[in-house]
């Protein structure tokens, strides 16, 4: 079993997720809404290379997240794993608790042994709420331990109106999300947990002997789709995030609150089809990209080229992607010492006037203080310097004249 010291095998994701915040690559913008009728309490749909909201519909509406609950579960899960705390091979033993639980299940049985493989597959595609149990008892030793994690990667991913209660969305008092909420947390996983799409993409999942059928039934279109969660609860309705890739572009949508399970794969496909037809996704600034060089004042040398943070894409309606242009800002004067990797300005990506993302620019070396002096003194000690010979000549000059 995985011991307590679960907080610090996490901090490296845990940094990440900081800087991530601390110096965002994009900024939510939100298009001029379609005359779009989606049939669900609320809805988004968002460019996932570029952040950018495409569509909404009463994106902050609280409500009960159902098994959505379960992307946070496997994002801690694939932490866990990256930073090595965790193997997909691990033997997790079975608890009662994890058993009884309601609700859809994968039916392990209390006691057996079950690699974390299975479990992971048990949760992405067939829900299990006995395999959330089971593995969040074991990588924190108790399901109240793992919930405590789950809000801290809440508020470090920006969830600013979710409240999480358990790890698989059973339905308990103060349990929340929305559905722009829901978005980014879907985006935020992909981006750094892309091998999970594997998994989510499944569309079915044997266990004992029971075959089980992905509840996404988008998976079972051509349209590109490959992930990524269901849910529903009575008092909710029905849910649904998918995301699908076609070309270069990734879409994400969510859309909660449906009256039928039907209705929400057809809402969330029409959002997938408007997104693709209206938009484009363009690479404004890659990370072999250079600005500059920059004045460094008391540097030596006396100039800085500037790197970008990240690669940044932008989302344009299809045929502005000539609108697109890319504008540094770097306040000056840009002083000695300067560290490698140091954020000196930033680049400011627009489309027909609007900002549409703003990325740190970073300095590409180390540039030390170096000896100087500055030209205003040496200008001034050589006209200083000229002055005082012109008048010493001037002198001597008069001295010989008055002796003859």
């Amino acid at each position: 079993m995985i011991n307590s010291s679960f907080r610090n095998r996490l901090m490296p994701a845990v940094f990440l997720s900081v800087f991530f915040i601390a110096f965002p690559n994009q900024i939510f913008t939100q298009t001029a809404q379609p005359n779009l009728q989606i049939h669900a309490k609320c809805a988004v749909l968002m460019d996932a290379l570029s952040g950018q909201v495409l569509f909404e519909h009463d994106p902050r509406l609280k409500i009960a997240p159902a098994s959505f609950v379960k992307l946070l579960t496997l994002y801690i899960a694939f932490d866990a794993i990256r930073g090595g705390n965790l193997k997909i091979d691990d033997q997790v033993t079975v608890s009662q608790k994890a058993w009884r639980i309601g609700g859809s299940k994968m039916f392990i049985k209390p006691g057996e042994k079950v690699k974390v493989e299975d479990l992971l597959k048990g949760i992405a595609v067939v829900a299990g709420n006995d395999a959330c149990v089971a593995l969040a008892e074991y990588i924190t030793a108790s399901e109240d331990a793992f919930v405590l994690e789950m809000n801290k990667k809440a508020k470090l991913l920006g969830l600013n109106d979710s409240q999480f209660k358990n790890p698989h969305g059973l339905p308990v008092r103060d349990q929340y999300t929305t559905a722009l909420d829901i978005t980014i947390l879907a985006r935020r996983y992909i981006q750094d947990h892309p091998e999970a799409l594997v998994t989510h993409s499944l569309k079915e999942f044997e266990y004992h002997g029971i075959l089980q059928q992905n509840r996404n039934t988008l998976l079972r279109k051509n349209i590109g789709v490959d992930g990524l969660m269901t849910g529903y609860l009575a008092e909710s309705g029905y849910h649904l995030v998918a995301t699908a890739k076609r070309g270069d572009q990734r879409m994400i949508t969510v859309v909660m609150g449906c009256d039928t399970s039907r209705k929400r794969v057809l809402e969330a496909q029409k959002l997938l089809e408007y997104g693709f037809k209206n938009f484009s996704t363009v690479l404004a600034v890659k990370k072999s990209d250079s600005f500059g060089p920059e004045k460094v004042v008391r540097g030596k040398p006396n100039k800085v080229h500037l790197i970008p943070g990240e690669e940044a894409w932008v989302t344009v309606a299809k045929g502005k992607e000539n609108s697109i242009s890319v504008i540094s800002d770097v306040p000056k004067p840009i002083t000695a010492p300067v560290q490698k990797g140091q954020v000196l300005g930033k680049v400011l990506i627009q489309s027909e006037g609007k900002v549409l993302k703003e990325v740190a620019l970073l300095s590409s070396s180390d540039i030390p203080e170096g000896f100087y002096l500055p030209w205003q003194l040496i200008g001034a000690g050589i006209l200083s310097l000229t002055l005082v010979g012109l008048i010493m000549f001037w002198l001597m000059r008069r001295s010989k004249r008055k002796k003859f």
